[in-house]
């Protein structure tokens, strides 16, 4: 079987979208059938075995520092999980072998790249500004107009894919690294077209902070795109503050021959440990994006779906629609608690809410410069409204989902929240 180069090359390539649906092809459901007749028969294709996929490693780059093995637990967990909990098919189980491959390698790479440039270390990274908020509460989007200003860093998509050897501002846009990760998103406009309408991807755009904390194999990540539910029990009582650290680490090998004034972040999951990101990152500024449950809970819920339906057997939109309200309101809660317990924090976070975003997106960006004391000029400011009047609302089509089809009801998942949308005042959406 020849081995894939990475997930996004793999990323659905034996599915393809109808309107809200996915349906596997008669070929490649046929593939999987063959599979699964083998799997009850004590076969397993691909088995994910933390130390053949760390050999394998090894064996590719040349290279065998991975820069300490505080990652080999957290992989075996999350390797043990993908076996006992995914219920994985033959295309996710390559798809998660081909990723494992990837981040190992990367890590190996880059390494080898301290080693040979010790002066990375030194890098500072000074005032990063993180997104975060409720998924499907406009984070994405604001994240990618923030990174519009010619004078901040984002990293992206690319850089994050294949990040050694570190980037250069002389060849930042022309890297080739651009062009194979451009080919390996196309796979997407081919195969998943209905993908667009769910999420903003291309290979310059900027990437999530999941994305590089999955190379520490403890991030949010997995199980977003995955049914991990006894590595996401695991992952929930660990410290983040090694994580962060790691993801300074990996912003510091990203920004030594490229920088900016100051990094732009995202990623919904920094809800959940705002004491480690302060702890790591202490003089960051945080923006918190703001949206009605009722519309975040559905959404989010199908994009769970959208992301996991490729890789397995099976899925219950219920489950789905249980795990994400828990997530969610558990997100809500730990933020919003940690927040009211430091008061001198307060001016760290800028509240923005969703209808203020989609309505004027410039007013909210200039709020957000005030609120922080940072300067933006006309440069960037012509930059975020061509990025804005190229990306009008459902530009690649509407994203249509209900919370009945996750078995959700309207009166429980309000009652759920309404702590969260009374102390954020949040405008209940039609």
């Amino acid at each position: 079987m020849t081995e894939p180069s990475s997930l996004t090359s793999q990323l659905n390539s034996n599915v393809f979208f109808k309107p809200g649906y996915i349906r596997m092809s008669r070929l490649l459901t046929g593939i999987n059938s063959v599979n699964n007749f083998f799997q009850k028969k004590g076969y397993e294709f691909l088995k994910l075995e933390s130390r053949a996929l760390i050999n394998k490693c090894i064996r590719r780059t040349g290279l065998d520092d991975f820069g300490g093995e505080d990652f080999c637990h957290p992989l075996s967990v999350l390797l043990q999980s993908f076996e006992s909990d995914a219920d994985l098919n033959l295309f996710g189980r390559i798809s998660v072998y081909s990723e494992i491959i990837r981040m190992l390698c990367n890590r190996l790479l880059m390494v080898a790249d301290r080693k040979r440039f010790p002066q990375i270390d030194s890098e500072r990274i000074v005032r990063p500004l993180f997104i975060t908020g409720l998924p499907r509460s406009g984070t994405t989007f604001l994240h990618a107009l923030l990174a519009q200003d010619p004078k901040c860093r984002a990293p992206q998509v690319w850089e994050v894919m294949h990040p050694s050897p570190p980037p250069e501002t002389a060849s930042y846009s022309s890297d080739p690294r651009i062009a194979k990760t451009g080919k390996e998103l196309r796979w997407l406009d081919i195969l998943i077209p209905y993908f667009k309408r769910v999420h903003l991807i291309h290979e310059r755009y900027p990437q999530e902070c999941i994305a590089i904390t999955s190379h520490a194999f403890m991030s949010y990540v997995f199980e977003s795109m995955y049914h991990v539910s006894s590595y996401r029990i695991w992952h929930d009582k660990q410290d983040k503050r090694p994580v962060y650290e790691f993801h300074r680490w990996f912003l510091q090998h990203l920004q030594w021959r490229s920088p900016g004034t100051h990094w732009v972040l995202k990623a919904p999951s920094h809800l959940m440990a705002l004491e480690s990101l302060l702890d790591v990152y202490p003089d960051a500024d945080i923006v918190v994006t703001h949206r009605d449950p009722l519309k975040v809970l559905p959404s989010c819920a199908s994009f769970t779906r959208v992301l996991r339906e490729p890789f397995t057997n099976g899925l219950d939109n219920k489950k789905i629609g249980i795990e994400v309200s828990s997530r969610w309101e558990g997100s809500a809660w730990h933020s919003l608690q940690f927040r009211q317990s430091r008061p001198h924090l307060q001016k760290r976070f800028f509240d923005v809410n969703f209808t203020d975003l989609e309505r004027d997106p410039m007013s909210v960006v200039n709020g957000i410069y005030r609120h922080f004391g940072r300067e933006i000029d006309s440069s960037a400011e012509l930059a975020m409204k061509t990025f804005i009047a190229g990306n009008p609302k459902d530009k690649n089509g509407a994203h249509h989902y209900s919370l009945e089809e996750f078995g959700l009801d309207r009166e429980t998942e309000k009652r759920r929240f309404q702590f969260y949308m009374d102390h954020y005042s949040i405008p209940p959406e039609m």
